[in-house]
């Protein structure tokens, strides 16, 4: 992959004999979206921790940004943005304090205001931290991590105790970072979110990669089965729909529903036969595999 931001080949992490990550690859191209899936134990804190410079490897050859992190440089630190899973900040600093604190550990920082402005706390720009609630000190620990300006950001579950409206507020905020060319390294427990912001994800299991590429493109890797489901027209049952559709209807409730490989000559073949016979197919839904569906499927897990 042309200009990568991540390079990972043969990773390889143990511990007294026992191996956690096993031999993975992957890459990272500059300026995208990457998220990083996968059930409790499957070995991602590990490797982000090694991405980071935080833990040395056992085997394999890493590159971010161009160095190798086992052996970090404050120049190369100060490229690259972190958002822990839990970061304790000083309560008793405002928000407008924490962040002029910790961008004084960079040569070019980000402006303190556009910093407050990026993560949504205009509002609490001078309320101490210790006072904020649980989204708020979320939203304070990204901004620690972007005041810097880096190339490269590790986002570990960056939208935990936000509410819907903030979750989206955050959204915004990660596609503003990709528009300004910020290579964005994602983990999340929402499993919508990284199908929404990631260009492309590898799922992880046991310390091994299932699957890797665009969200939309895994369930290609998985059964690719989709349901077509519609309100079932007044004295139509479900062996009539069957026949028409060339595959089982399954009737639940007022909703019939069909499993099917090819959705489009499905809804083909029904539009037609409801045209010629003057049905209305209400409430005609196609159901495709979702990120999540293919996440379940793959792990045989539900989310972290």
């Amino acid at each position: 992959m042309a200009c990568a931001a991540v390079s990972v080949h043969g990773l390889r992490k143990s511990y007294a004999g026992h191996e956690v990550v096993r031999g993975i690859d992957f890459e990272v191209a500059a300026g995208e979206v990457f998220g990083f899936l996968g059930p409790n134990g499957a070995g991602k804190t590990t490797t982000i921790e090694i991405l980071e410079g935080y833990r040395e490897r056992t085997d394999g050859e890493v590159s971010v940004l161009g160095a190798d992190p086992a052996r970090p440089t404050r120049p190369w630190r100060e490229r690259v943005g972190l958002v822990l899973q839990e970061c304790e900040l000083d309560p008793l600093l405002t928000v407008s304090e924490t962040l002029k604190l910790f961008s004084a550990f960079y040569s070019s920082p980000r402006p303190v205001s556009e910093t407050v402005g990026l993560v949504g706390l205009e509002e609490k720009r001078d309320a101490r931290a210790g006072t904020l609630s649980g989204g708020q000190r979320r939203r304070l620990d990204v901004a620690v991590a972007l005041v810097g300006r880096p190339e490269l950001v590790f986002l570990d579950e960056p939208t935990t105790g936000f509410d819907p409206s903030a979750r989206r507020e955050a959204w915004t905020m990660i596609e503003g970072l990709k528009a300004e060319g910020t290579t964005v390294f994602l983990t999340t427990h929402y499993l919508d979110e990284a199908q929404h912001l990631a260009d492309r994800v590898a799922i992880l299991r046991q310390g091994e990669i299932l699957a890797a590429g665009p969200p939309d493109e895994l369930g290609q890797r998985g059964t690719g089965v989709s349901v077509v489901s519609f309100r079932l027209p007044d004295g139509v049952a479900p062996e009539d729909v069957a026949t028409r559709a060339g595959t089982p209807a399954e009737r639940a409730g007022a909703l019939v529903s069909l499993e099917v490989d090819d959705a489009q000559e499905t809804l083909w073949k029904l539009t037609s036969w409801a045209r010629e016979d003057g049905l209305r197919l209400e409430e005609l839904e196609v159901h495709r595999p979702t990120l999540e569906d293919v996440f379940l499927e793959l792990t045989g897990a539900g989310h972290e």
